[in-house]
């Protein structure tokens, strides 16, 4: 197996992941970057996924979606927050 160059492999990583790696938390290493990318792979859509994606970088947003009364804003958090409890689970 051929290890990809850094940029192709950058490229390859998904919004989630690339946003992970982004942040400054301190437990944003590699490996649970890419474990909650694949869970999201699995609980949100690609369209959601772009969505939350920007909410590592302005957590202001994801607590403007968590507060609003549009239906789409409300049926978004729901599986948000399926998707942060399911990743919890299986990424530690």
């Amino acid at each position: 197996m051929m290890a990809l160059p850094v940029a192709e492999a950058a490229s390859a990583a998904g919004a989630i992941e690339r946003a992970c790696r982004q942040s400054d938390r301190n437990a944003a290493s590699p490996r649970l970057c890419r474990c909650i990318q694949s869970v999201a792979n699995q609980r949100l859509n690609r369209s959601e996924r772009r969505l939350v994606s920007k909410w590592f970088l302005d957590p202001q947003e994801a607590q403007n979606v968590s507060r609003s009364d549009r239906r789409s804003d409300e049926r978004l958090w729901q599986r948000y927050k399926t998707f942060g409890a399911a990743a919890a689970q299986s990424c530690g």
